[in-house]
């Protein structure tokens, strides 16, 4: 039963530790806090990833409920889509749509880094070191409920802490619209059958889509920095094109002879190292002191590393177990 579960436990915590810590939001400090944060962010990508297998669905549906996870957390949870003040940042200057209350740039960058690092790049790494069960359900029936209330009591803790520390209620409205939009998310990512037919043609090498991820990673994450300075209209538009780019080659890709575990496996990597250099950019929460948060910044990005290793080695092994 260890063995049966091991993938889940796994995902239900690398979800936390790739969404705070990797990213450099969290100091080392913070690592204790990742049990709270676990229910929310492991619970929300496992219960997405069970539910979505169970169904026979596959990423398309993945990436459509991990929006929807990205709606529920900063439209309802933290409310920083509509909190001008949330962590005393003033996310909401830049962009401010005044009939909608929220700014799109923040509304995308930060649905984004939850979609693509919070919820699929620990799913697909996790599904890459499951091998033959990488589509299969991880969790029974009593398994699969355990997660949902867990995910509740993340739901219901990550609020009571935002809630503490920065007070804040959005609009009537603003709940309603939020509501209303999650649940179409979640009703197209569970019930619309997306799939793509077989395309001509050969998928390219694991190392060509590897620094396809980087770049695009490195564009995503790179408009954030304070390097050069770019209009924001601009910026929205480049993150747009940037991730449409994207999962266009990866759709058209994935669906030629020879995608492969490594290929998916070079997906998650690029995601993981993306957040590792940005870790050391990112001014984390908390008063660590400096030398503290670069020490924090190079262990996780150390644990990253060690973790693609270790799915590389086993996909390789399998790959080698099949050749044989």
């Amino acid at each position: 039963m260890r063995k049966r579960i091991a993938p889940a436990v796994g995902l239900f915590f690398l979800s936390p530790l790739v969404a705070e810590f990797l990213l450099g939001n969290l100091p080392i400090t913070f690592l204790p806090a990742v049990l709270a944060l676990a229910p929310l962010y492991g619970g929300g990508a496992l219960l997405i990833r069970e539910l979505v297998r169970r169904r026979g669905l596959g990423w398309p549906n993945i990436l459509i409920l991990a929006v929807a996870y990205g709606v529920l957390e900063e439209g309802l949870t933290t409310q920083s889509l509509f909190n001008p003040n949330y962590a005393d940042q003033h996310l909401l200057v830049d962009g401010f749509v005044p009939a909608f209350g929220i700014a799109v740039p923040w509304t995308m960058y930060v649905i984004g880094i939850h979609v693509f690092w919070s919820i699929c790049a620990p799913i697909m790494m996790m599904e890459v070191i499951s091998g033959e069960r990488r589509t299969t359900p991880w969790l029974g029936r009593a398994g699969l409920i355990v997660t949902g209330v867990l995910f509740l009591i993340g739901i219901a803790i990550t609020t009571a802490i935002n809630m503490s520390q920065w007070p804040y209620t959005a609009t009537a409205g603003q709940f309603t619209a939020t509501g209303i939009v999650l649940a179409l998310l979640i009703a197209a990512g569970l019930l619309v059958r997306i799939t793509f037919r077989p395309r001509p043609g050969t998928a390219p090498s694991a190392l060509v889509v590897l620094i396809t991820t980087l770049v695009a990673g490195a564009v995503f994450q790179g408009l954030t920095l304070d390097v050069v300075h770019v209009p924001t209209w601009v910026g929205v538009a480049v993150w747009a094109v940037d991730v449409a780019v994207y999962l266009t080659l990866l759709a058209r890709w994935s669906a030629r002879a020879g995608w492969t575990d490594l290929h998916r496996l070079a997906i998650a990597a690029g995601a993981l190292i993306t957040y590792a250099w940005h870790s050391f950019a990112e001014t984390p929460v908390g008063a660590a002191a400096v030398a503290v948060d670069l020490i924090g910044n190079a262990v996780f990005t150390a644990g990253a590393v060690a973790l693609i290793w270790y799915a590389y080695r086993k996909v390789t092994a399998r790959a080698a177990l099949v050749e044989a």
